[in-house]
């Protein structure tokens, strides 16, 4: 076909019907056909040729120009698109590289096959740009809830229309027990929208916290209006849940304006979420209170929290150990879900047995180094000590307060613990010299001989192969695998290094060794501190070592 007067204003028609019906600007479709006559003119004229075409907004005109750019004579490499400037004289006054020089080509005429390549570039832009809007107008929306109808199911993931765009609800993210029909009306949390080649993705979830926490701002005024905040939720979708709330209101009860009116709120929350019990939860920020509140409705008697691991010891009452674990081991997975610790749950029996062997352990080293009796090493750790270095090094005051210990004894005591660990000590260095721990790391201030041993005996025998480790590496730590959370056993942890001596005393050796400078090390850890970084000492090494 030709673009004639009769068919002029048709195209400006047609790209005004595509654009209302796809919903995107009636601009771009006019672009669309503009690159896609263009595209048939140079089958016309010559693929080499640069052929545009201009359609006047207001009358449909179709204007089409060859267009010529001017180049430098030896960079003239297509001769039907660029010209010399020599060249370019015949057209243009005093012309200059960069100029162009266009001139009006003849309308062409559209061949079947040209005109089916027009109509493939049309529906590709408009395609392109219905694609455009839907990322723009969900890429905000995401963590929020949508209403949706279904179309249909497509491997077990539901395809659903949620107005102007489809979104995906993976069989992965769909409550167990739930099945859906064309047509069935769903609401779903939006997960994440993503482009990708086919198109925006809109990812749909049921079975996010994330989408319980939205759904509790909807049902509870109260949440929506800032006055109660959601602080952890933790589910086992389709089966129960445990969210953890708290009030900046003290005149508000969250737990209680959660529940609502004889249920009311939180039984609307259930409902959608197909039956799924829920627990709700007051936070509180002692993390030892808030997880013995998680672990409802269990009682709990005694709380043991390790922080530097992130593990937390439980004990409970004989009768209780199952209902705390729950039915495959829900309850707990739940609460360890909801506070970010890693839960070890024994019975007080259990406790009882745990603290009696290490009474007997402690019972026996004092008995063996000391030289007393089995129930004045009893004594000993009836009142607390639980090491030599303890026994040796305690203000005698200490001593005294034991029952039968008068000052001869309580000095006598005293002398043979640090003989004993003179002693050891001596050993530890003649085996570590054996192993080949050579001065400057034996002499180091903060390592005693039995940690040079344990040292030398894992290779490490030098300054230099000393300052070559990772602060985890000798007071051990966790890493995360998968999900779980894995033990890194350190060299000198046994001695109750922590991390941050490890670090100090890593750091130390560096700046001994001249790998640091100690001022930039000083400004760095200055620095750290006041942006407020958790692992300034951390950062302030990288720093340093940079």
């Amino acid at each position: 076909m030709a673009i004639t007067s009769a068919n002029q204003l048709e195209l400006l028609q047609t790209a005004e019907a595509v654009a209302r019906e796809k919903m995107i600007d009636p601009g771009l479709v006019v672009e669309a056909m503009e690159e896609s006559l263009a595209r048939a003119a140079k089958s016309r004229y010559g693929s080499e040729m640069d052929i545009r075409v201009d359609i006047d907004r207001k009358t449909g005109r179709a204007t089409f120009t060859r267009v010529r750019t001017v180049v430098e004579d030896e960079e003239l490499e297509n001769y039907q698109s660029e010209l010399t400037v020599e060249q370019a004289k015949q057209y243009l006054e005093n012309p200059v590289v960069g100029d162009t020089y266009v001139e009006e080509v003849p309308p062409v005429e559209m061949g079947r096959i040209a005109a089916q390549s027009a109509k493939q570039v049309i529906l590709q832009k408009v395609r392109e740009a219905e694609r455009d809007r839907q990322f723009e107008e969900f890429k905000d929306r995401a963590g929020t809830i949508i209403n949706g109808v279904v179309k249909r199911e497509e491997y077990g993931n539901v395809i659903v229309d949620v107005g102007r765009g489809e979104g995906i609800l993976r069989r992965n993210e769909k409550i167990g027990r739930e099945a859906y029909r064309p047509n069935d009306r769903v609401r779903c949390y939006i997960k994440d929208v993503r482009r990708e080649a086919r198109g925006p993705q809109i990812f749909l979830s049921r079975t996010a916290p994330e989408f319980m926490a939205e759904l509790f701002k909807m049902e509870v005024p109260e949440i929506y209006d800032g006055i109660i905040e959601i602080k952890a939720v933790a589910r086992d979708p389709g089966s129960r849940a445990k969210i953890a709330v708290i009030s900046y209101d003290s005149g508000i009860d969250p737990v209680g304006a959660c529940v609502g009116m004889r249920g009311s709120r939180v039984q609307a929350v259930v409902n959608e979420l197909q039956g799924e019990k829920i627990d709700i939860i007051p936070w509180n920020e002692d993390q030892p209170t808030f997880l013995v509140n998680a672990l409802q409705p269990a009682e709990v008697t005694k709380v043991v929290l390790d922080e530097e691991a992130e593990r937390i010891e439980v004990v409970v009452p004989d009768e209780q150990l199952s209902l705390a674990i729950g039915r495959r081991g829900q309850n707990v997975r739940l609460a360890s879900q909801l506070t970010g610790l890693d839960i070890d749950i024994m019975t007080e029996a259990e406790e009882s047995e745990r603290r009696q062997k290490e009474f007997e352990i402690r019972t026996k080293l004092f008995m063996d180094a000391l030289d007393v009796d089995e129930f004045f090493a009893q004594l000993l750790v009836s009142e607390g000590f639980t090491n030599l270095e303890e026994v040796g090094y305690v203000e005698l005051d200490e001593l005294l307060v034991i029952d039968g210990v008068d000052e001869d004894t309580a000095q006598e005591l005293q002398t043979r613990a640090r003989e004993t660990l003179e002693a050891a000590a001596k050993a530890a260095l003649a085996h570590a010299r054996e192993l080949g721990a050579e001065d400057s790391l034996i002499e180091f201030e903060g390592l005693t001989p039995q940690m040079v041993e344990v040292l030398a005996e894992d290779g490490v025998k030098t300054l230099e192969d000393f300052a070559t480790c990772a602060d985890w590496e000798l007071a051990g730590g966790w890493t995360t695998d998968g999900g779980e959370r894995i033990k890194d056993d350190g060299l000198l942890e046994k001695f109750d290094v922590s991390l941050e001596e490890a670090q100090n005393m890593v750091m130390t050796a560096r700046v001994m060794l001249g790998w640091v400078d100690p001022a930039e090390l000083e400004a760095a850890k200055a620095e750290a501190s006041e942006a407020g970084e958790g692992e300034g000492d951390d950062t302030a090494t990288e720093e340093a070592e940079a």
